[in-house]
């Protein structure tokens, strides 16, 4: 009998109880196997994708670093390492992942089976790309090792494939070398939607980008934002004083969420109040600054449990992107819809994405927007309005936020789905590999 335990993702909503098995190795993942099993790393994922559908198989006692090849900058590791635990290790040997998304306590398996991105997508493209090859478990407990040469097939839905073509074990992925741990930042203040669209093209050609967005504004200030670029710095751009120690950056004040927020915090007035405060605060914040890597990626990871800011019930998050030619207009009607009701997030994110990696990744060219609501059925009645307007405007959706699209919305935005479910099918995948997502979404 295997213990039970509730479950649910970062977002706190839906929660279930379940079977959890835990193993050690690859012997151990075998014995597990069953049908209707997926993997979970560190409960990351916003919705329901690391729920299993009958046993959810966490993988954070396969965490052993097991190779580094300076040569390649290529490390092996096992599915449940922490992607900080990857940079608390090599950044002080000069080492960075190639690509991060906006938190560290991301498994390398979950990072892979959800295809994250960065703030550097629209130049380099999402983690996938730095993936050599995985091992595979699949439903016989056999391991397959798929890359671009040996089983491509494999490996291009397994990229973002979110856990549903076998339980990732172990990966080969590549790091960038990097002179020091300090990020060059540039703020750009931008006055309204469309500012924000021409300070992103303006500045195509930074590393990094992402803006936040207020989500609140209305009227001339819709869609106003602060664009925050980012480059590596090199060593002799630190002060004289810092050189010495160039991977050195200050401890980050640690602050943690002990208790929920009672839900009268999270009204229009506070939402608007913090909105306001944030650009105010961006107005007069330098324009060039050095910040360490942790505060430039990772901001919210400075606030242990976060996600108890939304409250008892939990949050959900909507992100969708939107082709280039339709991303303005689309934009516009989603910020406008979330401000009419004045439901908007503390922290609205817009960045620019280029092509995906996998057959199912989440990535097209064209214009990501994420916004967080508290869960209720005021903010379920808006999603499903922001998710008519997505389908409008020729906008897909990203599962590892996902807690709560239909199926048919799925399969309406993005033709793949079918095709994904279809492999899964003819591969005996399907019945094997499932997660409480996979089945309300019909993969």
């Amino acid at each position: 009998m295997r213990p039970t335990r509730e479950l649910s993702g970062w977002g706190r909503y839906p929660r279930r109880p379940g079977p959890v098995a835990a193993p050690r190795d690859a012997a151990e993942a075998r014995a597990a196997l069953s049908g209707g099993v997926v993997a979970r790393g560190n409960g990351r994922a916003y919705g329901d994708s690391a729920m299993g559908a009958a046993l959810t198989l966490e993988t954070r006692r396969m965490d052993r670093m097991l190779a580094f090849d300076p040569e390649r900058g290529q490390l092996v590791a096992e599915a449940g390492v922490l992607l900080g635990d990857v940079i608390d290790a090599f950044l002080p040997r000069g080492w960075f992942p190639f690509v991060t998304p906006g938190t560290k306590f991301v498994t390398l398996g979950g990072a892979i089976a959800a295809d994250v991105h960065g703030k550097n997508h629209h130049r380099e493209g999402g983690f996938g790309a730095f993936v050599d090859w995985v091992d595979l478990m699949g439903p016989d407990g056999q391991v397959t090792r798929a890359s671009r040469e040996t089983a491509p097939d494999l490996f291009a839905w397994t990229l973002g494939g979110m856990g549903l073509t076998g339980v990732i074990l172990r990966a080969a992925i590549r790091l960038r070398p990097v002179e020091t741990g300090w990020i060059r930042q540039t703020s750009i203040m931008a006055p309204d939607l469309a500012a924000a669209m021409a300070a992103f093209e303006a500045h195509d050609a930074a590393t990094y980008s992402v803006a936040w967005i207020d989500c609140l504004a209305r009227g001339p200030a819709l869609g106003r934002s602060i664009l925050m670029l980012g480059e590596h710095a090199r060593r002799d751009e630190l002060p004289v004083e810092q050189r010495e120690h160039p991977f050195e950056t200050p401890p980050r004040r640690r602050l943690t969420m002990p208790l929920d927020a009672p839900a009268l915090a999270l009204n229009r007035y506070a939402m608007r109040g913090f909105n306001a405060l944030y650009w105010a605060r961006g107005r007069r914040a330098p324009r060039e600054t050095l910040v360490g890597w942790d505060g430039y990626f990772y901001p919210l990871d400075a606030v242990l449990g976060w996600n108890r800011i939304y409250g008892r019930r939990g949050f959900l998050q909507f992100q969708c992107v939107l082709p280039p030619d339709r991303a303005e207009q689309g934009l516009a009607a989603l910020l406008g819809e979330t401000a009419r009701t004045g439901q908007g997030s503390f922290l609205a994110v817009l960045k620019r994405l280029g092509p995906g990696a996998g057959r199912f990744a989440f990535p097209m060219p064209g214009w990501t927007l994420a916004l967080d609501f508290p869960a209720g059925p005021r903010s379920l009645a808006l999603l499903d309005r922001l998710d008519a307007i997505t389908l409008a405007h020729g906008g897909r959706f990203y599962l590892a936020k996902d807690a709560r699209l239909a199926a048919a919305t799925l399969h309406a935005a993005d033709p793949r789905a079918a095709r994904f479910r279809d492999m899964r099918r003819a591969a005996g995948l399907d019945t094997a590999f499932a997660s409480a997502q996979s089945e309300r979404l019909l993969l």
